[in-house]
């Protein structure tokens, strides 16, 4: 403790001089060195100081007293000191309207957005010292100001040794637990994909579908739907084949979304059959797909989504984005891009296994819903509670009823069937206008000619129920 000394200035004014613990060390030896003769080399060692710097401390001693031994900077501000209304405002924007951002996300908001140009370690001590935590904290962190808790509370005094570290380190040693993995070599080797479903935005929860190279750490495609979705696995596999192409492999959870009812093969339905759909795709294209029930298997993944929820959620507030559609275009166009420059690995550095992009057609054809149908006794596919009639031409075509075909739902939404070895348009059959072809005018609409792929083998309705059969006979798992 620092112990009070009285000084008379020449104005006459008493002022007492406070010395801290390692000032008062100093001036206890320096005094008893010059007092009793001691020797300096020994005063030198207890110091940690040369005997040139002892002889100093002796001038300074004999000329100013105690008060020679106050370190010059007491009480001055340093030039580097942050602004007592900078701080201010930092607190201010952060409780309002940046809350929720961890703090490193703060700062680049605050270089960026705010023109407040302080660094991280400022921000962080700024915001701690004013009682507020970042949601990111660290473990190490977390376990000081867990033990400065409980001795707060006179807790650790009656607990052994062993029993205050199981307090502090046990439950975060689990939360904190990311098992490493190796990386593959090359872009495109493996894709991990999974779906986040949280409030995301506004008041209802929906899933973002994402994918992630697991080599580089690039997110190579990602999109909103209310649910875990074909349709959002779907758009990302669109976004990945468009920008870099086929990859080697995906590797996805084995929750429902992807193994829908395989226990209960009666009451599978093709369109909400995620894993013989995605999986079927993949088949055409030649991509694998592995499936896992362990979540470690995908950590990249796993941990981007946390990630995005810390990051994304606090931009989608700050931006008062509260719609699907809003939220996917800031996602694609504005998040991912920055998220990638400032997480993720160049890729062009990366030798890459992607295949080249499939033509627009292909890639139209290919995501597609699959669904066996078979015509009645009208000519007629019911789909989706609607009536449909094959078309060549423009001109209807006829078949046996209980003929079996294959629908195909095109990424785009256009429908077509397969019936033998031909592909034919479906054109809906408006079963209930009402008008009179002798006594109504009706306009004829002029119908542009669509183009209907060539049959190819996977669109053969045997092929497609032999890889039904096979996705969910046949699980991989990590």
């Amino acid at each position: 403790m620092s112990r009070p000394y009285i000084i008379i200035y020449g104005d006459g004014i008493m002022r007492k001089v406070l010395l801290n613990m390692k000032e008062q060390e100093k001036y206890e030896l320096i005094k008893d060195l010059v007092e009793n003769k001691r020797n300096k080399k020994h005063v030198a060692l207890k110091l940690n100081l040369s005997v040139r710097q002892v002889n100093r401390l002796i001038i300074i001693y004999k000329e100013k007293g105690k008060s020679g031994f106050v370190h010059g900077n007491r009480s001055h501000k340093p030039i580097n000191a942050i602004d007592k209304s900078i701080s201010d405002t930092i607190i201010l924007l952060y409780t309002n309207k940046y809350q929720g951002f961890n703090f490193t996300h703060f700062t680049e908001y605050l270089n960026e957005e705010e023109n407040i140009n302080v660094s991280y370690k400022t921000v962080y001590k700024t915001l701690m010292n004013a009682g507020i935590r970042s949601p990111k904290i660290r473990r190490k962190t977390r376990k000081e100001l867990k033990k400065k808790e409980l001795e707060e509370k006179k807790l650790l005094n009656s607990k052994s040794d062993h029993e205050v570290n199981y307090i502090i380190n046990h439950e975060i040693a689990l939360e904190d637990s990311h098992p490493r993995q190796e990386k593959p070599k090359y872009f495109g080797e493996i894709i991990e994909m999974d779906g986040s479903i949280h409030n995301w935005f506004g008041n209802k929860k929906t899933c973002l579908h994402l994918s992630v190279d697991k080599a580089t750490n690039n997110i190579v495609g990602a999109y909103f739907d209310y649910q875990e979705t074909l349709n959002g696995y779907y758009h990302v596999f669109y976004q990945i084949l468009k920008n870099y192409g086929i990859p080697n492999k995906f590797k996805t959870d084995n929750r429902t979304v992807f193994n829908y009812n395989s226990l209960n093969p009666d009451k599978r339905t093709s369109d909400k059959d995620v894993l013989t759909q995605f999986g079927y795709a993949c088949h055409i294209l030649g991509v694998d797909i592995e499936t896992t029930s362990v979540s470690q298997a995908k950590g990249l993944v796993e941990r981007d989504n946390g990630t995005f929820q810390d990051r994304l959620v606090s931009e989608f507030r700050l931006n008062n984005i509260n719609s699907i559609d809003e939220a996917n275009d800031y996602l694609i166009n504005v998040f991912i891009p920055k998220f990638n420059s400032k997480f993720a690995l160049d890729y062009n550095k990366y030798e890459s296994v992607f295949e080249e992009s499939p033509s627009d057609e292909k890639i139209n054809y290919t995501l597609a819903i699959l669904t066996p149908r078979k015509i009645d006794n009208g000519n007629s596919i019911k789909y989706k509670n609607k009536y449909y009639q094959p078309y060549l031409d423009n001109n209807l075509k006829c078949f046996l009823p209980k003929t079996e075909c294959l629908v195909i739902n095109a990424f785009d939404g256009s429908l077509l069937v397969t019936i033998d070895e031909n592909v034919y348009e479906l054109k809906e059959l408006s079963r209930n206008e009402r008008f009179s072809k002798e006594f109504d005018e009706v306009p004829i609409a002029k119908e542009k000619k669509k183009y209907i792929p060539p049959m190819s083998h996977p669109w053969k309705l045997k092929s497609f129920l032999k890889q039904m059969e096979k996705s969910h006979n046949q699980h991989v798992y990590a």
